[in-house]
């Protein structure tokens, strides 16, 4: 029996990770070894569960339905584990997609304290700043900045922060500071690299600005650090720039002005229950960004 599940948990970790040998890093194993069980695995089961190719290891059509009943199982399974031991006690892998700016600048200082409570919990940061897959990315959750995509991902919405127009000190003593919206026209503006539409509220009147400045950046740290360097104004939530507004390396602009926040959401794999681990980090979060946060949770 526990054979068999060591072998299903293997399984779900090579097909998420899509090779013999990163699984086995992952889970301190050969690939030797882990090809070993794998074959095993298909012969009691009576069906190739992987296509074997020297660029790329596929599910078949076989492996990946397999895939879909046997990862609510295990997921049922660590629930039950953790229901029965009924201290709070987290144990086993936990596999979080955050962006590299967040981690690094709120979600990683927030460790010590969860990780000191769950000794017996690995964590794992898949830390990128481009869009992850739950599912090709094996991530049990994943912190997501801004409106959701339409999926059948579960999502829980943890809080939401205040967005921001922010620029060096340097860029406003040469440039001015803007006073409404509308002279953002006239100032270099850090913006995503074919342009936005910046939204703005202020005592019931409304307005929206198309910017496309010189510098167009996709990423958040990229743009603070533009902004950092004098190299024009650019919007944030108030997460992404905390420390340079706190250090005077960056000022805030039409401050006057609302911008719409930023929700913070906990995504969950659709299909399967939330690893007890996923739902408990996220919590922990939602509670230590509270203070820093421009509106509260639902729910």
């Amino acid at each position: 029996m526990t054979d068999r599940l060591g072998a299903l948990k293997l399984f779900v970790r090579v097909a998420r990770a899509g090779s013999f040998s990163r699984a086995g890093r992952e889970l301190g194993l050969s690939q030797p070894s882990v090809s070993r069980v794998i074959a095993a695995l298909e012969q009691e089961v009576g069906a190739g569960l992987l296509t074997r190719t020297t660029r790329a290891l596929t599910l078949t059509e076989a492996g990946a339905d397999y895939l879909a009943r046997v990862e609510p199982i295990l997921a049922a399974l660590e629930e039950a584990d953790y229901a029965a031991r009924g201290t709070g006690e987290l144990r086993g892998v936990l596999r979080v997609a955050l962006s590299s700016s967040f981690a690094v600048r709120e979600a990683i200082p927030r460790l010590p304290a969860f990780m000191a409570l769950h000794p017996a919990l690995r964590i794992e940061l898949l830390m990128s700043d481009q869009y992850q897959d739950l599912v090709s990315a094996g991530a049990d959750v994943a912190l997501r900045f801004g409106a959701l995509p339409d999926s059948s991902a579960t999502a829980r919405r943890l809080c939401a922060f205040e967005r921001v127009l922010v620029a060096s000190p340097a860029y406003l003593a040469r440039a001015g500071a803007p006073r409404v919206p509308d002279d953002l026209a006239g100032h270099a503006v850090i913006a995503g690299p074919s342009g936005v539409h910046w939204h703005f509220e202020r005592d019931g009147r409304a307005l929206s600005v198309r910017v496309e400045g010189q510098l167009g950046i996709s990423i958040n740290e990229g743009a603070v650090a533009a902004a950092v360097a004098g190299l024009g104004i650019t919007s944030t939530a108030i997460l992404g720039c905390r420390a340079e507004l706190e250090s005077g390396a960056l000022t805030r602009v039409l401050e006057g002005w609302r911008m719409a926040p930023v929700d913070l959401h906990a995504v969950f794999p659709a299909g399967r229950a939330a690893k007890p681990a996923a739902r408990a980090l996220a919590a922990h979060l939602a509670t230590g960004l509270a203070g820093l946060a421009d509106a509260p949770a639902a729910g």
